[in-house]
């Protein structure tokens, strides 16, 4: 919709913007395309810059001496384009609003016609085979019945089909009125956004795109399990076991959930490649006995394949914290990288090398240490990087912050960056998508899942060191932390099929787990019932997952 004062307001702006600001912003653009501009010799190129920073100078006194005059005119363009944009919106939405009603009752009455002609046509088949009873005439009468129930069914999906079509398109409309006014606000400061337009925006996309079934098929199993803990934390109080909200309780879990990060940002990449992991347990005893038998105050007890025992108290504190997550790391990488092999280069299943891995570890650690558990580690160490720091009193009670919270983050950042914000990352979702045609498009799948298994040692010799912290290291550390660490990731929506995910979504899974074992403890269910919890929601996740991606084909 034209409008003269705003035409004249957006006249006058690209004046005084033409030799100032927009000037500015072209040269620069220049001087950033010479730069990579190879054909240019180095002399060139360096005339260019001078010359165009020379007009980049001139051009910032141009735009201070105008900066005022179109803050002004900015200022009475976009309240004419918001008063100009309102009614407008406004007669939009009455126009499609009334669209859409017309459609509603088209759509109806094509349904009604469709079911009337549907009836007439089923009685003109009986009445055709009305005296007859030969087996044939009967099967042959059944079958014009199918067939005209099938043409009935089609019709419908046809109509229904035109109808929400038809529906998306009056919406969208709508939603575009709101874009036009947004985007000639954005055009009238020079590209400046505005957070309450985005927002504003963004909520009207929503709207417009938002169909309940998909809804509840994306968040169902959220839903549902928020009204778990909502009912978890109404029955609390009633069954005199208190306030499942308070602080120490939400440290409690995230402390619990910050080791178990690890072993879920290690196996949620595996997932995406449409593989997983059975060795994760395996791993974390790996790493949690060598950690134990370094850390351990004073003389070990235990042998490790006939060696030992060994007494690391003579080295400082720090060359004793490094050794021990080195080889963690350093063990679980070997093992990963092990298993990776197989599936990268001979195509196996990652179920199955993981799981020779998983019987190799297991078998090697009972052997060299009979079993023997290594014992707690020295206390100091234990306070140092497990411990908690005091916050202070609240409401009589002290409150402690977990040490443990602090390298689960910032292994969340890690993990983060690698696969958003990295030509690797976007390579494991190229290979978890199709690996066929990611190999074809130029990217190395040996390579990629060489880097998935390798990354997930690493994350889990981390996490294996770290969980010495919590409890006391034996070859049995870890017994079903692969199961935990993979039920994580499908709650948290990486999809078994490969190629969706993120890792929030396995931040998420891992929070919801632990919360739903502490809530379950807190109330006082017996730990034998918690698995059918755990086994319920497991399966509705993966059922979820399974929906949503045989409606995607």
């Amino acid at each position: 919709m034209e409008d003269k004062e705003l035409n004249e307001y957006s006249e006058r702006l690209t004046e005084l913007r033409k030799d100032g600001v927009n000037l500015i912003s072209a040269l620069k653009q220049e001087n950033a395309a010479a730069k990579r501009n190879r054909l240019l010799s180095a002399e060139e190129r360096e005339k260019l810059v001078v010359s165009n920073n020379e007009k980049i100078n001139a051009a910032k006194i141009v735009a201070d001496k105008n900066k005022a005059e179109i803050a002004e005119i900015v200022k009475k363009a976009v309240a004419r384009n918001n008063e100009i944009s309102k009614t407008e919106i406004a007669r939009v939405n009455a126009e499609q609003n009334e669209v859409i009603s017309k459609l509603k009752a088209e759509y109806e009455e094509s349904v009604s016609k469709i079911e009337s002609a549907t009836l007439a046509r089923k009685k003109e088949i009986i009445a055709s085979y009305a005296g007859k009873t030969s087996q044939k005439d009967v099967a042959d009468c059944k079958e014009d019945l199918r067939v005209a129930e099938y043409e009935h069914k089609s019709a419908l999906f046809d109509a229904k089909n035109k109808f929400n079509s038809n529906v998306d398109a009056a919406k969208a409309v709508k939603n575009q009125a709101y874009v036009d006014y947004v985007q000639k606000n954005r055009a009238l400061r020079n590209g400046q956004t505005n957070f309450k337009e985005d927002c504003t925006l963004a909520i009207q996309n929503y709207i417009n795109k938002f169909k309940m079934s998909k809804f509840l098929l994306d968040n169902g199993l959220y839903l549902a399990i928020i009204v778990f803990f909502i009912v978890c934390i109404i029955l609390a109080p009633l069954s005199g076991n208190g306030n499942l909200l308070s602080l120490p309780n939400i440290f409690t879990i995230l402390e619990q959930s910050s080791v178990r990060m690890f072993y879920a940002l290690g196996v949620a990449g595996l997932i995406l490649l449409a593989g997983t992991d059975l060795s994760v347990g395996r791993m974390v005893a790996l790493g949690a006995v060598i950690t134990g038998l370094i850390l351990h105050p004073g003389q070990n007890i235990v042998t490790f394949f006939g060696l030992g025992p060994w007494d690391f108290t003579a080295l400082p504190t720090f060359a004793r914290l490094g050794m021990a997550l080195g080889l963690s790391i350093i063990l679980c990488v070997v093992f990963s990288a092990f298993a990776g092999v197989f599936s990268a280069k001979l195509k196996i299943h990652p179920f199955i090398s993981t799981l020779a891995t998983q019987l190799i570890i297991y078998g090697l650690l009972f052997f060299g240490t009979s079993g023997t558990p290594v014992g707690s580690i020295d206390a100091d160490i234990k306070d140092m990087l497990g411990g908690r720091w005091i916050i202070g009193m609240l409401n009589g009670e002290l409150i402690t912050f977990p040490k443990l919270i602090i390298p689960a983050i910032i292994a969340i950042i890690v993990a983060w960056f690698i696969w958003n914000k990295t030509t690797f990352g976007k390579n494991m979702y190229a290979v978890g998508g199709n690996a066929e045609a990611a190999s074809v498009s130029g990217i190395s799948v040996f390579w990629v899942t060489m880097g998935v298994f390798i990354m997930a040692g690493i994350f889990y010799g981390c996490g294996a060191f770290l969980e010495t912290f919590k409890a006391n290291a034996s070859a049995g550390t870890g017994q079903g932390y692969e199961l935990d660490a993979i039920a994580a990731c499908v709650v948290g929506g990486i999809s078994f099929n490969g190629g969706i995910g993120k890792i929030g979504g396995a931040v998420i899974g891992v929070i919801i787990f632990t919360s739903l074992t502490y809530c379950l403890t807190f109330l006082g269910i017996d730990t034998n019932l918690q698995f059918v919890f755990k086994g319920l929601i497991i399966i509705a996740a993966v059922a979820l997952d399974s929906v949503k991606y045989l409606k995607r084909k």
